[in-house]
């Protein structure tokens, strides 16, 4: 039977909490992601497009690894059903001490990772970006302005300590969401952000007259850049101390019980190891992906890294928000499920996929369609110039392609995390990497030969940039497609899943008829600051959207913001 275009919305006072969730979840991470763009903002306009905005990614994509083999993702996967049922069932001390085991077990493997990093950092450089080990040759030869490898190294070292900070600040919002609190733990990397910001700046008025008039200034030596780019990483250091500190006394105030161990006899404590494994084996599938990207990057043409990583803010910000918002608010729940009850989850899974697409479909046409005017309003100034909106813009449209697929994907995952079946989603991630990275090598080195200013007509640059990132990010778009495509073969054996295709296709209808006038009234903008054409551009495309859907009838949008207004006024709301 054809799916229906509107989400049935659950009338029952238990669907309320649900849709808070969702919303105060979205609340946190969007304020945390704006606040991201001004960080990014930030750094466009002191690095640009260039080799200290390849240290700037590279530093901080090595130590990565150990976030996300054990932070957010695996950690809410691996802890969240066993400590939700513990609280379920009314066994609220028996959660703490299990709370307590796992975090003194984290805290030791987080410690090895972290001083093993520090010492290990050149060949963990020299591994992930082979493409920097010849750059003191460059240097010398006078191809180069500064050695990209000896940087990343320096910059790794102070970047891993912080991951480590990051990783337990993970804990707590397994802990936070698994008492209904959403809104602080996903608020929290405002604190991170904002010291990052606050040290460039704060530096930059150490070493400037007038930071704020950066570009104009009669030429900016290399060693203040580089002196910019470390105040950036001890920044990014405080802020994650900062950023696991927030969240603590509102930790121990929702726990009980807890008790520091490093005991794997404590009651949970070996299921949780149990499910982290495939987990684990799930999310480094991912981390090869990513890993496989910046090696590649790193070979061809001097701003690939550096481009990849504004392009993945943008990419990144519809999976967080309205993606991962519904997806980490529904693990719990779906966790508390009894057996009884696994009938309902294809009504649930397809109401919920029908609330995430509701807001991912207009992202992924308004990034086709006005990627470049939000670009260049977000970045264009200081270093960061026309030349680097487009490459920009062409890394944004290639990921583009798979965002439906990948927000899509977050949500499928987490239902089998919630069945505690950690083993399929890690077999399809893997499948995955495998054909991503199949698909983008060709893509990579053809595109690679195409110079962006050559495409469009301005002068180049100092240090030339090229198309082939987008090779790596069209790559990754179509593994994202494959792996939606496994996920929602063996939920369909499972429980008789069906992707609500009409009801995206009708979204896609009203996002194209949304796009049609906003296309023309950029056109016909005179020519204003990029911000301004940027929030008149996304702001009319935005509103009439929604407007359209309001038309329409679509539930998805009381779903989003009736529901977001009524968590606001709720006096007792505890997300």
């Amino acid at each position: 039977m054809p799916e229906p275009v509107s989400a049935e919305v659950d009338p029952s006072p238990a669907s309320q909490p649900r849709q808070s969730a969702a919303s105060s979840v979205a609340a946190g991470i969007f304020a945390s992601r704006i606040v991201g763009f001004v960080r990014e903002s930030v750094v466009a306009y002191f690095f640009g497009v260039g080799p200290h905005t390849d240290v700037f990614r590279m530093a901080f994509r090595g130590p990565n690894v150990l976030q996300n083999l054990l932070g957010e993702g695996t950690i809410s996967a691996s802890f969240i059903p066993v400590y939700s049922r513990m609280l379920e069932e009314g066994r609220a001390e028996e959660a703490g001490r299990f709370a307590g085991a796992v975090f003194g077990l984290m805290l030791v493997v987080v410690s090895v990772f972290v001083l093993l990093g520090i010492a290990l950092a050149e060949p963990i450089v020299t591994v992930l970006t082979p493409g920097f080990v010849d750059d003191a040759a460059k240097v010398a030869a006078g191809e180069l302005t500064i050695d990209r490898f000896a940087l990343t190294v320096q910059g790794v070292r102070i970047i891993f300590p912080m991951t480590g900070l990051l990783v337990l600040s993970a804990w707590a919002l397994a802990i936070l969401n698994s008492h209904r609190r959403f809104l602080l733990p996903y608020f929290a990397p405002v604190v991170w952000n904002v010291a990052i910001i606050g040290a460039l700046f704060g530096m930059a008025f150490v070493l400037m007259d007038n930071p704020l008039t950066f570009r104009n200034e009669g030429g900016v030596s290399i060693e203040m850049l580089t002196q910019l780019l470390f105040a950036s990483f001890f920044g990014a250091l405080v802020g994650g101390g900062l950023q696991f500190a927030v969240q603590l006394p509102l930790v121990f105030r929702e726990m009980t019980g807890f008790r520091f161990s490093l005991s794997t006899k404590v009651k949970g404590v070996k299921e949780a190891l149990h499910a982290f494994g495939p987990v684990v084996a799930g999310r480094g599938a991912y981390q090869i992906s990513t890993w496989i990207d910046m090696i590649l990057a790193s070979i061809i043409a001097a701003g690939a890294v550096g481009a990849l990583g504004y392009a993945q803010v943008l990419y990144v910000l519809p999976i967080s928000l309205f993606g991962m918002s519904v997806a980490a608010s529904e693990l719990p729940e779906l966790s508390r499920i009894n057996e009884e009850e696994r009938a309902s989850f294809m009504q649930r899974i397809q109401g919920s996929l029908r609330q995430i697409m509701f807001l991912t479909v207009p992202t992924f046409i308004g990034y086709l369609a006005f990627g470049l005017p939000l670009i260049r309003g977000l970045f264009e100034r200081g270093r960061f110039g026309y030349t680097d909106s487009w490459l920009i813009y062409a890394i944004l449209g290639g990921y583009t392609v798979g965002l439906l697929a990948t927000t899509a994907s977050r949500l499928l995952q987490n239902v089998f995390y919630a069945v505690q079946d950690t083993k399929t989603p890690a077999k399809i991630a893997v499948l995955r990497v495998i054909m991503s990275t199949a698909l983008a090598v060709p893509l990579m080195f053809y595109l690679d030969r195409f110079a962006v200013a050559s495409f469009i007509g301005t002068t180049p640059q100092e240090v030339p940039l090229f198309f082939g990132a987008v090779g790596l990010a069209l790559g990754s778009a179509l593994g994202a497609w494959i792996e939606l495509w496994r996920l929602g073969i063996v939920l369909r054996r499972r429980i008789d899943f069906r992707m609500p295709w009409r009801a995206v296709l009708t979204m896609i209808g009203v996002a194209v008829l949304s796009a049609g006038p906003v296309a023309l009234l950029w056109w016909l903008l005179p020519d204003w600051p990029t911000l301004i054409v940027a929030l008149l551009v996304v702001g009319s495309y935005g509103v009439l959207y929604l407007a359209l859907a309001r038309l329409f009838k679509f539930d998805e949008m009381d779903a989003w913001v009736g529901r977001l207004l009524r968590s606001f006024r709720k006096p007792d709301n505890k997300a």
